[in-house]
């Protein structure tokens, strides 16, 4: 191949290469433009942004709309009851998600591969047909109306235990084995061995249980009854109604509501990946 093909061909790839990040940088903008505009409104007076055009950033940055939200709209409140709410939530879901996923992956047990069939064809069940079912357990248990109501159906999703198989099943079957030889009883190999082999999966499935939990909007609003129980997004809709000119102060309660989930996400993102790419690949 000439110099003058060769020099041609790497102008081609540098210009295939500007072509491609310009796309993504594009598609990136388009995509964090409303979060970042939810953001500068959060700071604008009260009425800036219901001018038209509305205005991309604020003529006075100011906490006024964060101030009302927590001082008289009782935001703290909420933001902690989501929070207790999605912490139990998602400690609870990594213990049973992960034992489950576990012994559907190593242990042998009658019935084991006819039962995990039956769980992944729950998955093309819509959520909404089974919450009937599951408020009215929840009344009979008495629970209607607490927090135990909202924790207790998240505590096993399918798809959790599917991750956690999905990557369990590439522990060497031998490792198990000879730590049954030594004498280590089931409970002391999951906690000791299993665990932290199963790293990477674990913080997917903390991100993606802490998401749900904390973005979940439909289940809290139909079990919690009491407006001090309201978790975050129920809040938030319900204060909506009340302030529904108040665009600036809805905007920070959006704000509220976002951080945390991006915040974790961000922290993570690393042991996300690595967990999505690795149970993919070895499952």
């Amino acid at each position: 191949m000439s110099r003058v093909a060769i020099h041609r061909e790497v102008g081609a790839t540098r210009w295939s290469a500007w072509a491609v990040n310009g796309a993504l940088v594009a598609l990136a903008v388009v995509a964090l433009a409303p979060l970042l505009w939810m953001l500068s409104v959060s700071f604008m007076p009260m009425g800036e942004a219901s001018g038209f055009p509305p205005p991309l950033l604020p003529s006075a940055i100011t906490f006024d709309n964060y101030q009302e939200l927590f001082a008289r709209a009782g935001m703290g409140r909420y933001f902690a009851n989501s929070l207790m709410i999605s912490a139990a939530i998602t400690v609870g879901a990594l213990l049973v998600n992960t034992m489950a996923g576990y012994a559907f992956a190593k242990l042998r047990f009658r019935g084991r591969d006819r039962l995990f069939q039956f769980l992944l064809a729950a998955l093309v069940i819509p959520a909404q047909v089974a919450m009937l079912p599951l408020f009215l357990m929840m009344k009979g248990m008495g629970l209607v109306n607490s927090f135990g109501a909202v924790i207790i159906p998240a505590l096993a999703t399918v798809f959790g235990i599917f991750l956690v198989r999905q990557y369990a099943r590439s522990i060497p079957d031998e490792l198990l084995e000879a730590a049954r030889i030594d004498g280590a009883g089931e409970m002391r190999i999951f906690f000791q061995i299993v665990l932290p082999m199963l790293k990477p999966v674990l913080v997917t499935l903390t991100i993606f249980t802490f998401m749900a939990a904390w973005n979940d909007f439909m289940w809290p609003l139909i079990v919690l009854t009491d407006q001090t129980n309201y978790t975050l997004p129920v809040a938030l809709a319900a204060l909506s109604r009340e302030h529904i000119q108040d665009v600036e102060m809805m905007m920070a309660g959006a704000v509220v509501t976002v951080i945390p989930v991006l915040l974790l996400f961000l922290a993570l993102q690393r042991y996300y990946i690595q967990g999505l790419l690795l149970g993919s690949v070895k499952g």
